[in-house]
C-alpha cells in the first residue's frame, strides 16, 4: 500500500486512457495472478510495506481443497473451507478478473472483470471511467476489459479441469475443485434423495437417482467417495431407511489401481477397506461419452446415475495456452518451464526472465518435474516470498534454487480410517500408516494447515457439532 500522499494525473494514448500513481517514495508493482495455494500464500506473507502489490484472480477467496470433500457431505460448512482475499485489502489492491494475455515486453496485462458487465441506460463507451484504485487503464472501444502494468509478475493461475474431450462431461458432470463445486454437489445428492423419495416413481427408477458414480480414482475421487459413504450410512440411513440401502457407489478408473501415487501396500489396504464397505471399484474402465443421467461405458454399457462427479486430472489453464513468448512442457501443455529460481524461461531466447516467475500447476521447473500438487506450490510460493522479500529490502534477490521437500501424502478413505505415506518424505522418520491412527494425523494435519484463526475455530466445531447432532440435510 503507498503509505504517503499521491500524485494523480492522466494521459491518452490511442486506444488506452491510463491513469499514472506516483509515490514520494518510489515502490515496484507486484501482480499476483491467482488465489490458490501459490498465489494466496504470496499474498499473505508478501512485505505489503514495501512491494505496490496486486491480485488478479476470478475468485476473491482462496480454497482449502483438502477440505472440499467435507464440505460435498455436509461434514464441514462451506465457509471453514475458503479465506477471504479482502482480508489483505486495501494494503492490497485486488480485481475479480481473468488475466486474458500478458505482452512480456511492455510489461503489460489484459484482463477482463469475472463479474457480470454492467448495463445501465447511457452506458456505452468507458472514456468516462476511472479506476478508484488508481492502479488500472481502460482500453478504449472496449465496455468490459482492462489494462494493468507490473514490474514483477508471479503466475500463479493453476489448471482446469481434465474431461480428455469426452462428450457430455462438462454438461452432465460436476467437478470438486472449488466451493461452490462442493456447494452443488451437496444439494443434488439431496435432491436425488428427495426426487426417490417421491410416491410416484417406481423403485427401478429410484436405483437410477440413487447410483452415485465417480470418475476418477486418486485422491479426491477416493476421498470424496469416502466421504458420501460415511454420509450414506450415517445421516441419511437414519433419515431414509429405505431408500439409504438403494444407494450405491462406484468409482471408474483407467489405471488398473487406484490411488496410484501412492505405496503399494497403501492402495491395497484403500482397496480393500472400499471393497468392504460395498464401493465398486470399477479400474481399467473408460467413459466413452456422458449424456443427462446416463453415460456410456465400453466394459459395462449404459450406466444410470443421479450423480456423476469427474476428478480426472489436470487441463491447461486458457492463460497458458494463449501464451506463445514462454517455454511450456510437451507433453502436457498445461505448465510453463520454468528456472531452478523459478523464473519463466522465453522461448526465443532461452533465457529466464527475471522479473516473471510461475509457481503451481501452472509451472514446471526444467528437467525436474514435480507432482502438482497443493504443497508443491505452497513451498514454491513460501520460496518465492522470501526471495521477492528480500529483493525489495536489500535489493538482491537469494541466489539459492528452489528444493521441493516431499512431506507425505494422506487420504481418507470412511469410517474414520485414512492412510499415511511418509516412504517418500525428504525429511523425518519414512514409513506408512492406516486406519484410525492415520485418520487422527489426517485431521490433525488439515487442522494445523488451516490459515486463519477464525477457521482454526471453525473447523473442530463442524466436526464436533456434526458428530454429535449429525449432518444438516436441508436443500436450499
Amino acid at each position: 500500500m503507498l503509505t504517503s500522499q499521491r500524485v494523480i494525473t492522466g494521459s491518452r494514448r490511442k486506444g488506452v486512457r491510463t491513469f499514472f500513481a506516483s509515490a514520494g517514495r518510489a515502490q515496484q508493482r507486484l501482480v499476483i495472478l491467482g488465489s490458490g495455494w501459490g498465489g494466496y500464500e504470496i499474498l499473505r506473507a508478501i512485505d505489503k510495506k514495501r512491494w505496490n502489490v496486486v491480485i488478479v484472480s476470478p475468485s476473491n477467496y482462496f480454497n482449502f481443497t483438502p477440505l472440499l470433500a467435507s464440505c460435498s457431505v455436509g461434514t464441514l460448512e462451506f465457509r471453514a473451507a475458503v479465506e477471504p482475499v479482502r482480508r489483505y485489502t486495501p494494503e492490497v489492491i485486488s480485481y475479480t478478473a481473468w488475466c486474458d494475455s500478458i505482452d512480456f515486453k511492455h510489461k503489460k496485462l489484459v484482463c477482463m472483470p469475472a463479474t457480470a458487465p454492467v448495463r445501465f441506460a447511457g452506458s456505452s463507451q468507458p472514456s468516462g471511467s476511472r479506476d478508484v484504485n488508481e492502479r488500472a487503464s481502460s482500453i478504449d472501444g472496449s465496455m468490459e476489459k482492462f489494462q494493468l502494468t507490473y514490474d514483477k509478475l508471479v503466475i500463479a493461475v493453476g489448471a482446469y479441469n481434465q474431461t480428455f474431450n469426452v462428450p457430455g462431461v462438462k454438461e452432465h458432470a460436476h467437478f470438486l475443485k472449488d466451493i461452490r463445486d462442493a456447494r452443488r454437489i451437496r444439494t443434488r445428492i439431496l435432491e436425488c434423495f428427495e426426487q426417490a423419495n417421491q410416491p410416484t416413481i417406481t423403485d427401478a427408477d429410484r436405483r437410477k437417482l440413487l447410483n452415485f458414480c465417480i470418475v476418477g480414482g486418486g485422491p479426491t475421487g477416493v476421498e470424496f467417495a469416502a466421504e458420501l459413504h460415511d454420509f450414506l450410512h450415517t445421516d441419511l440411513k437414519r433419515h431414509y431407511p429405505a431408500l439409504a440401502r438403494m444407494a450405491k457407489i462406484n468409482l471408474y478408473d483407467v489405471a488398473p489401481v487406484i490411488l496410484g501415487g501412492f505405496d503399494t501396500g497403501l492402495q491395497e489396504y484403500a482397496t480393500s477397506k472400499f471393497k468392504r464397505e460395498g464401493i465398486r471399484l470399477l479400474t481399467q474402465h473408460h467413459v466413452e461419452r456422458v449424456e443427462a443421467g446416463r453415460m456410456f461405458v465400453p466394459e459395462e454399457g449404459e450406466v444410470n446415475f443421479g450423480l456423476l462427479v469427474w476428478s480426472t486430472g489436470l487441463a491447461p489453464n486458457p492463460l497458458i495456452q494463449s501464451i506463445s513468448e514462454a517455454k511450456k512442457d510437451e507433453r502436457t501443455k498445461r505448465s510453463l518451464i520454468t528456472n531452478e529460481n523459478l523464473n519463466v524461461i522465453m522461448r526465443d531466447t532461452n533465457e529466464p526472465d527475471p522479473d516473471v516467475f510461475a509457481i503451481g500447476d501452472a509451472a514446471m521447473i526444467e528437467n525436474e518435474p514435480l507432482p502438482a500438487t497443493a504443497q508443491v506450490a505452497n513451498q514454491q510460493a513460501k520460496y518465492l516470498t522470501r526471495k521477492l522479500n528480500r529483493l525489495v529490502r536489500s535489493g538482491r534477490a537469494d541466489p539459492a534454487p528452489f528444493k521441493f521437500q516431499n512431506a507425505g501424502s494422506l487420504a481418507y478413505i470412511g469410517d474414520w480410517e485414512a492412510i499415511f505415506d511418509r516412504t517418500k518424505a525428504a525429511r523425518g522418520p519414512k514409513g506408512k500408516e492406516t486406519g484410525r491412527l492415520a485418520w487422527l494425523l489426517w485431521r490433525s494435519a488439515y487442522f494445523t494447515k488451516t490459515l486463519s484463526v477464525r477457521n482454526k475455530i471453525l473447523v473442530p466445531m463442524y466436526w464436533f457439532l456434526n458428530w454429535i447432532f449429525g449432518r444438516d440435510l436441508s436443500r436450499f
